[in-house]
Parts: structure tokens; C-alpha cells; sequence
């Protein structure tokens, strides 16, 4: 069967996510996948493409990893799945340990779920819980940044400050305190990142000095709000955001799901700081793109609030049917030995370096307005006009010229708006990256020559 059938079918039936579905009769390109292998994609018609995008940032090793699909294949004839209340399994354990040595100290304890908007869920909800817990019933409210996305549930939602996701449901959500965003690029000409991160923070500072009273946590994605844009902040910035929730009292919630892992050039992006949150929210990558899962990780301070007597409303009561899912947590298990046995942060920052190389040329393009970069994720912007940096009108859709271009030209790529970014998976060689800039050059010149 060819593409067209599956195409076919798909349209009668299937609706999509973050997809106007009108777009597929003539702006959007549908393409049913037949398999994958490494970082390519093939359809039914024997067309492959790069993924340049790890299939939504989760797959980090490649499609159909052998060593992934062998730990998958063994659990499966052991225990496909379990109920978590009052049971438990040598997958979940195992990981939990691991995921405890590999997380910045003191986070002791993991709380599961099967998504990444469901962890940010866990998250608000437990850092609510523990004031309530502790008599502190004021602190009811959450600051988050200007950019932010942190899921789509209702929660992650309000949390978030993507118009295009949340403006619909607005009347449905409950409201968050915004602070200005620290990313560089809004600084001023010959600003720098850090210096511009500092300048903002101050007015964060002035937030908590404000609202510290009824602030229960400030939830942040450090060091990069990717739906946001990719836009990409100094760590200083999360050093003294750090140290004001401690001063002022107040959690702070570090958002890892997209950029964890070895995104941005270590294995978690606080490390860069030298920091630890109250609770981490990890998922994505963490079964490297094979199954859902999510985890929350958090302190014994946080885990002793909630032990209690069942009698009282102490407990944390919040659970999904698949929590902790045996064949996820192996999924994520294998994935951690390839983090163990290959030298995989030391490699990325190498394929980070040659990407960085072989994108450079891409800033002299004329409708290129910055190119920025945190370890594994690199983004370009497309503008209108590059000296005032004017963006392109919405309705124009460049971004989504240069998906299609670079499907033409054999390439996954699914830009933000009018950012065009890379985050491929860590298996991709040294020349494939060149391959890729080569297709993201000749996409924007298609796209921005109309």
C-alpha cells in the first residue's frame, strides 16, 4: 500500500495534534511512516528522512535501538504491566535508585506519571499540598516566565504563557503571576546573556518580594523555553532564582522534560548552575522516545510533609492507571545504560560544536535574524527584515514553508512559528549534521525568496 491509501485512511478518521487539520488538503504534507531506523524515517512510498527533531525531542538513540528494543523484549515476556498502589516491580525500583544517583542532591524521592504535562500536574499540585500540609493555607498561587510552556492538562496551562495554546481556554484556567523573561534574545545590542539575565531577574525579585506570602512555587525550564520558541537564558539567572525561593520561602519547580538528558550539554540543565529545585519534572527523553512516562523528583522535607495517618488529608491521592509502567521504566533503564556505557555527553558536545559549525554560514542569509544555541539545541529565526529584526507577519507561515521545502529535500524538520530549529537525536553523525544544515540553508533561501 502506497502513501495515498494510508493518507486516505488517516483522514477519515484520525485528528491530529497541534494541526489545523484543513491544513493537510494543501499546506501541510501528511506522511505515513512505515519504519524507522537510526535517524531516519521511511514512508510508504520508500521516501526517508532525517529526524531532525527526535520525533517530538524524545527520541535520543535513534529508531529501533537495538539495545532499547532488546530490554523491552525481555520485560515484556516477564510483566507488561502492574497496578503501583500497594504493589511494585524490579523495574520501578531500579530506576527510581539510579534516577536518585543521577539528580542533583537532595532529591531522594520519585513520584510517576505518563506524560510530561501530568509530571508538571504532580508537581503543582504536591508543592500546593505540602503548604496546606504545613499550615501555610495562603500559598496558593505560582509565578511563572514570560514564554513559558510547561503542557497542555489545565494546570500546565495556566502555568504556561503561550498564547496560541491557552488564550481559548483562559476562562478555565486559574492565574499565574508572569515575570519577565531572562532570554537573551530580548537584551539589548551588546548585552550579553548573562548581563541581560541579571537585569531581569530584578524584576522576579521584586515578584516574590510582592507575592512571597501566597506564592507557593515558581515553575521554570531552565536554560531553554522550547515551545516557547527555543528562547535560551544564562544560568546565572536560575542561581539567583534559586536563592531567592529560599530566601522568600517559596518551591522552585525545574521543568527538565525537554531539556534533560544531555540536551543542553550536561546530563540536566541545573547542573550548569550548580543548583537543585524542590521538584524536577522529567519525561521526554527518559524512555528515549519508546514509551510514555514521567517522573517527579523531590526532597525527603517534601515526602515527610505528606506522611501521615490515612485518617487525615495528608496523603497525596493523585494517580494514572499506567503509573510506573514496567515496560516504560525498562525502556528507560536501557536508556540510562547507554548514558552509563557510551560517552554520550562528551560526544554531544562535539556534534554541538559541529553543528554550530555548519549552521554559521546560515547568519549571513538576509531574512535570518539570530542563531542561538544550548548544547544539542540549536534555533534560527526567521525575520522580515534582519537590521530591526522585524518578524515575518503570522499569517504569512514561513516556518511552514520550510517544512515543506525540507521534505522535499529529505528532512524532518518542524519549526516553531518562524523558528527553525535542530534537535536531533544523539546518534546522528558528524556529516549527517552537515547534511542537515545544508537542507535547513536551501529551505530558508525557498521560503523567504517569495
Amino acid at each position: 500500500m502506497n502513501n495515498q491509501k494510508f493518507i486516505e485512511r488517516d483522514l477519515a478518521t484520525v485528528w491530529h495534534p497541534c494541526t489545523q487539520m484543513k491544513d493537510h488538503e494543501q499546506q501541510l504534507p501528511l506522511i505515513p511512516i512505515k519504519r524507522g531506523e537510526g535517524v531516519w524515517l521511511e514512508d510508504f512510498d520508500g521516501n526517508r528522512y532525517l529526524d531532525a527533531v527526535s520525533s517530538w525531542w524524545v527520541n535520543l538513540f535513534g529508531h529501533a535501538n537495538p539495545r532499547i528494543n532488546a530490554a523491552v523484549r525481555e520485560q515484556l515476556d516477564q510483566l507488561e504491566h502492574v497496578i503501583l498502589a500497594g504493589f511494585t516491580h524490579e523495574p520501578i525500583i531500579e530506576l527510581s535508585e539510579r534516577l536518585v544517583a543521577l539528580t542533583p542532591k537532595p532529591l531522594t524521592r520519585c513520584f510517576y506519571a505518563d506524560n510530561g504535562s501530568a509530571g508538571v500536574e504532580v508537581a503543582l499540585k504536591m508543592s500546593f499540598h505540602y503548604w496546606q500540609n504545613v499550615g501555610r493555607r495562603e500559598k496558593t498561587r505560582f509565578i511563572t516566565l514570560q514564554d513559558s510552556y510547561h503542557g497542555e492538562t489545565l494546570g500546565a496551562l495556566a502555568v504556561g504563557d503561550v498564547a496560541l495554546y491557552k488564550e481559548t481556554y483562559k476562562p478555565l484556567l486559574m492565574e499565574a503571576i508572569t515575570a519577565p523573561s531572562p532570554a537573551g534574545c530580548y537584551a539589548e545590542a551588546g548585552e550579553s546573556y548573562a548581563d541581560y539575565a541579571r537585569r531581569q531577574f530584578v524584576q522576579l525579585e521584586a515578584l516574590l518580594a510582592e507575592h512571597a506570602d501566597t506564592v507557593s512555587a515558581v515553575i521554570i525550564e531552565p536554560l531553554v523555553q522550547c515551545a516557547g520558541g527555543m528562547r535560551m537564558h544564562d544560568p546565572v539567572y536560575l542561581q539567583l532564582l534559586r536563592e531567592a525561593c529560599d530566601r522568600h520561602q517559596v518551591h522552585l519547580i525545574a521543568d527538565e522534560i525537554a531539556v534533560g538528558f544531555g540536551r543542553t550539554g550536561t546530563m540536566f540543565a541545573c547542573e550548569q548552575a550548580g543548583i537543585s529545585p524542590d521538584f524536577m519534572c522529567l519525561s521526554k527523553g527518559l524512555t528515549a522516545g519508546y514509551l510514555p512516562l514521567s517522573v517527579v523528583l523531590t526532597t525527603e522535607t517534601m515526602y515527610q510533609a505528606f506522611y501521615d495517618d490515612y485518617t487525615r488529608l495528608t496523603a497525596f491521592l493523585h494517580s494514572h492507571s499506567y503509573t510506573g509502567n514496567p515496560l516504560a521504566c525498562r525502556a528507560a533503564l536501557a536508556t540510562l545504560d547507554i548514558f552509563a556505557e557510551d560517552d554520550v555527553i562528551a560526544r554531544n558536545r562535539r556534534l554541538a560544536q559541529v553543528m554550530a559549525e555548519a549552521v554559521a554560514p546560515l547568519a549571513e542569509l538576509p531574512h535570518v535574524g539570530e542563531i542561538r544555541q544550548t548544547g544539542m539545541i540549536l534555533a534560527m529565526e526567521l525575520v522580515a527584515d534582519k537590521v530591526s529584526k522585524t518578524p515575518y507577519p503570522w499569517q504569512e507561515r514561513r516556518g511552514l514553508a520550510v517544512y515543506r521545502a525540507a521534505l522535499k529535500r529529505g528532512a524532518l524538520l518542524r519549526p516553531l512559528g518562524n523558528v527553525v530549529y535542530f534537535m536531533p537525536p544523539y546518534v546522528m553523525t558528524e556529516a549527517q549534521l552537515v547534511q542537515l544544515a545544508e537542507i535547513a540553508q536551501q529551505s530558508i533561501i525557498e521560503a523567504t525568496e517569495v
